[in-house]
C-alpha cells in the first residue's frame, strides 16, 4: 500500500524474522535513523512497518539492506509481498513444531534422569548428550539473537534464556568433568542439565503459540484479493472476447452473465439483472440493476445478463478500497507489546547485574572458598531467575482462556482480543445476520374471508407461480409455503413483469402476485382487513405481497428479516455491563429504526456503507473508547479490522471470521457478555500469574545471592533453586487452569 504526500512517500513493507517486540523495536530504530526516513513504525502483530520516505534520498532497496545488516529482511516486492510473507510465515511455523517436538522427546528423559536416577552409571554424561542439542541445535534461536541484541546494547528474555541456561550448561559440563573440584572442597558436583533442557522447552512452546496466533494475519486480505475475477469478457467489434482482468480501462464494455462475479465498478448499459451486493451493504436481498445502475467488484450477478461500462478499475474500485482500508487498520495498531516483554526489559538487564555483583562480593569479602561460594551464587541467580514462570504466565492462561471460549462456542483467534476485552466501553453492532437472521422469512400471512375455503388449492397455485419468479424475496414465499404442505400445480401460462410482479394463469383464471405499491398504483380492490394489516406490516419495515385473482386481493404476505431471538437480552446485558451499544446497517431508515427500537438501541444509523462503520469505530477511538465491532459480511471486515476487538458472527462471510479476533459458533449475541467476563476472568489470572512469578523472584533472588550467610550461614543449593523454578511454573500452570472450573 502506498500513498504519497509532496516529496514524501508512504509505504506498509512486510517484515520476517522478528521474534520478539525487542525486535521489533531495532528494526524500526535502525530506519528510523536513516537519512531520508522520516517516520518508522513497526507493527509487530502484522510483522509490518510502515515506513515514510523521501524516495530521492533513500529507496526500498536501500532500506532492505539496512534491516538485512542486523538479522532481518524487509519484502519490497509489493505485487507478491502478502504471498511470500504467508509462505514464510508458515514455513517458520512448521520448522519451530518440528524443533519444539523434538526437543521435548530429548528433554523428557533428560528431566526423569536429572530428578529421580540422578544416581545412575553415566547418567551425567547421557544427561550431556541429551541436553547439548536441545540447546545449541533446537534452541540455538534463543543464543542467535541473544547476540544480536547484545551487539545492539540491548537485552530481552532471549538474552536471560541464553544466559541461564548456558552458563548451566557449562557449569554442569564442567562438573561433569571435573567432579574432583567440588569433592576436594566438601561439596557434591551438582548438574542442572534438567534445568538447561526444560528451559528451553517452556519458552519455545510459548513461542509455537504466539506464533500460530500470528500465521494467519494476511488470510482475510488474500480472500478479498480473490474475490476479484482473473477473466472478464469485454465487448470488442461487437462479440464478446475474454481478456485478463487487469487489461480493463475505463470506458470498456463489459459482458456479465448469470453467476458471474462483477469485475471492476461501472455503470449498466444494457440489459437487466439481481445482483448480489452483500459484501458492500450487508443486506441479504439482491439489488434490481437496470440501465443507469452502478454495479461493483466482487459482487455477484445472480439472473440474468447485462453489459455495463467499466468506471473505475484496478486500485480506483470499492473493492480496492476495502483492501487497503483492511490493510490500513491492521497496519495502524499499536505493537503488540505483551506485558512479559515490557517487563524483561527492565529485569533482565538487573537479574544479570545483581548475578555479577554476587560473584564480586563473594571474592572479594568471601573468605575461604569465595571463588567456589561466588560461582556457585551466580549460576544459582541466573538459574532461579529463569523467566520460565514469566514465559508461561501469559500463554497458559490464554490456553486456558481460549480452551473455555470454545466450550461456550466463542472461537477465539488471537491473545490480544482476550486480553484486551475487559477494556471494552463501546460495542458496534451490524444489523443483517448479527442482530437479525440475515435471510428474509414471511413473518404473517392473512387470507380475504371469503377466500378461505379455497385456501389450500391457491396455496398450491401461488407456489407454482413464485418457484417461476426471478425475484429475491420468491425464494421465502417457496420456503413458508412448502412449510405449509402446499405442493406445484401445472400452469397454463407464467410471466414476470419487471418492477410489478407476475402473472400466472391456471385454468381460465390469472392470478398476480407482487409489492404492495404494485397493487395500490393498479387500483386493486383491497378488502379493509387486509389493507390494515398491511399498512401496519408497513410501518414495521416488513415488506408486503399480495396475491389476487384478476383485480381482487386474495392474500397479502408479510416478510421481514427477523431479529433473533436473544439479541435483545444481549444487548440489555452489555448495557448492565457498562458499554455504550451503536448499530450501523446499511438498510433503509424505516427497518433500521424498527429493528433498533425491537431491541432497545438508542444510537444506530442507516444506509451507512463499508467506510461509515470503519470511520465511526475510529471516531469513538479518538474519544478514548476501546471499541468492540460486531459483524458477519465483507462489508464489516474495514470495521472489524479498524476496532479494538473484532467479533464475527459464526454463520458471516469468511472475509469477517478471517478478520474477527473472535468468532460465534452459534451466531448467538448472548455469546458476546460472555465473552468478555472470558476476558475480565483470563486477565486477572494473567496477572496473578506475573505477581506470583516477581514474589518467587523478589524472594528467591536474594536467597540465591546468599544474602542470609552472613547471618545464619544459609546459602541456596541450586538444585533448590532449579526445584524452586519448576515449583513457580507448575503454580503459575495450576492457578491458569482454574479457569476452566470457572462459570461465565
Amino acid at each position: 500500500m502506498e500513498t504519497a504526500t509532496q516529496s514524501t512517500i508512504s509505504k506498509v513493507l512486510p517484515v520476517t524474522g522478528m521474534s520478539c517486540a525487542a525486535c521489533a523495536v531495532s528494526v524500526e530504530s535502525m530506519l528510523a535513523a536513516q537519512e531520508g526516513v522520516q517516520e518508522a513504525g513497526v507493527n509487530f502483530a502484522s510483522s509490518s512497518v510502515k515506513v515514510v520516505f523521501d524516495p530521492a534520498k533513500i529507496d526500498t532497496a536501500a532500506m532492505q539492506q539496512v534491516i538485512r545488516s542486523i538479522g532481518y529482511d524487509l519484502i519490497i516486492d509489493e505485487e507478491n509481498a502478502t504471498e511470500k510473507q504467508e509462505a514464510i510465515q508458515a514455513s517458520s511455523y512448521k520448522q519451530l513444531q518440528k524443533k519444539t517436538l523434538a526437543a521435548a522427546l530429548l528433554t523428557i528423559p533428560v528431566a526423569v534422569i536429572g530428578m529421580i536416577f540422578m544416581d545412575m552409571p553415566y547418567g551425567n554424561y547421557i544427561m550431556w548428550a541429551l541436553t547439548t542439542p536441545v540447546l545449541f541445535v533446537f534452541g540455538r534461536s534463543f543464543f542467535i539473537n541473544a547476540w544480536k541484541q547484545a551487539k545492539m546494547g540491548k537485552a530481552n528474555m532471549d538474552t536471560l534464556v541464553a544466559l541461564s541456561t548456558g552458563i548451566a550448561y557449562v557449569f554442569s559440563v564442567f562438573n561433569t568433568l571435573n567432579p574432583h573440584y567440588w569433592h576436594s572442597r566438601g561439596l557434591h558436583a551438582h548438574v542442572y542439565f534438567e534445568a538447561s533442557a526444560v528451559v528451553i522447552v517452556f519458552i519455545m512452546i510459548g513461542k509455537l503459540l504466539e506464533q500460530r496466533a500470528k500465521s494467519n494475519t494476511s488470510a482475510a486480505i488474500k480472500k478479498l484479493i480473490g474475490m476479484q475475477p482473473k477473466t472478464v469478457w469485454i465487448i470488442q467489434n461487437g462479440e464478446p472476447v475474454e481478456v485478463p482482468a487487469a487489461q480493463v480501462q475505463p470506458g470498456d464494455i463489459i459482458l456479465v452473465r448469470s453467476g458471474e462475479k462483477i469485475p471492476v465498478d461501472g455503470i449498466v448499459e444494457e440489459g437487466e439483472s439481481y445482483v448480489d451486493e452483500s459484501m458492500i451493504s450487508g443486506e441479504p436481498v439482491a439489488v434490481h440493476k437496470t440501465a443507469g445502475a452502478q454495479v461493483f467488484t466482487g459482487t455477484i450477478n445472480q439472473k440474468g445478463s447485462f453489459r455495463f461500462k467499466a468506471q473505475k478499475v484496478g486500485s480506483e474500485t470499492m473493492l480496492a478500497n476495502i483492501i487497503k482500508m483492511v490493510q490500513e487498520a491492521q497496519g495502524s495498531k499499536a505493537p503488540v507489546q505483551k506485558l512479559v516483554d515490557k517487563i524483561a526489559g527492565i529485569f533482565v538487564p538487573i537479574v544479570i547485574v545483581i548475578a555479577i555483583a554476587a560473584f564480586a562480593v563473594w571474592v572479594i569479602a568471601g573468605g575461604e572458598n569465595a571463588v567456589t561460594h561466588g560461582m556457585l551464587a551466580l549460576v544459582t541467580v541466573l538459574v532461579i531467575a529463569c523467566p520460565c514462570a514469566l514465559g508461561l504466565a501469559t500463554p497458559t492462561a490464554i490456553m486456558v482462556g481460549v480452551g473455555k471460549g470454545a466450550e461456550h462456542g466463542i472461537l477465539i483467534r488471537d491473545a490480544e482480543s482476550l486480553e484486551l476485552g475487559h477494556k471494552v466501553n463501546a460495542i458496534v453492532l451490524d444489523k443483517t445476520g448479527t442482530i437479525t437472521a440475515g435471510k428474509p422469512v414471511v413473518t404473517d400471512m392473512i387470507w380475504k374471508s371469503e377466500a378461505k375455503p379455497m385456501q389450500p388449492e391457491l396455496e398450491n397455485i401461488l407456489l407454482s407461480a413464485e418457484q417461476q419468479s426471478e425475484h429475491p424475496l420468491a425464494t421465502a414465499v417457496v420456503q413458508y409455503l412448502k412449510d405449509r404442505n402446499a405442493t406445484p400445480v401445472t400452469l397454463s401460462s407464467f410471466e414476470s413483469i419487471t418492477g410489478k410482479g407476475i402473472l400466472a394463469q391456471h385454468g381460465n383464471i390469472t392470478y398476480k402476485a407482487g409489492s404492495y405499491k404494485m397493487a395500490k398504483e393498479d387500483n386493486m380492490n383491497i378488502p379493509a382487513e387486509l389493507r390494515s394489516a398491511a399498512d401496519q406490516w408497513s410501518n414495521e419495515a416488513k415488506t408486503v405481497i399480495v396475491f389476487a385473482q384478476d383485480n381482487e386481493v386474495l392474500a397479502i404476505l408479510a416478510i421481514a428479516d427477523e431479529v433473533k431471538a436473544g439479541s435483545k437480552k444481549a444487548v440489555e446485558a452489555l448495557k448492565q455491563m457498562g458499554i455504550d451499544v451503536y448499530m450501523f446497517t446499511g438498510d433503509n431508515q424505516q427497518t433500521a429504526a424498527a429493528v433498533a427500537a425491537q431491541v432497545g438501541i438508542q444510537n444506530f444509523k442507516a444506509e451507512a456503507l463499508p467506510a461509515d462503520k470503519a470511520n465511526f469505530v475510529k471516531s469513538l477511538q479518538e474519544q478514548g473508547k476501546v471499541v468492540a465491532m460486531v459483524g458477519d459480511g465483507i462489508n464489516d471486515s474495514q470495521a472489524l479490522a479498524q476496532a479494538d476487538i473484532s467479533i464475527a458472527m459464526g454463520k458471516g462471510s469468511d472475509i469477517a471470521i478471517d478478520t474477527a479476533g473472535m468468532s460465534l459458533i452459534s451466531s448467538d449475541l448472548q455469546q458476546i457478555p460472555k465473552a468478555l467476563a472470558l476476558s475480565r476472568s483470563t486477565v486477572r489470572a494473567i496477572r496473578q500469574n506475573l505477581f506470583w512469578a516477581f514474589i518467587y523472584n523478589l524472594i528467591g533472588i536474594p536467597l540465591a545471592a546468599g544474602i542470609l550467610y552472613p547471618v545464619n550461614g544459609f546459602l541456596l543449593n541450586p538444585m533448590i533453586a532449579g526445584a524452586a523454578m519448576a515449583l513457580s511454573s507448575v503454580s503459575v500452570i495450576g492457578n491458569s487452569l482454574r479457569l476452566k472450573w470457572q462459570k461465565f
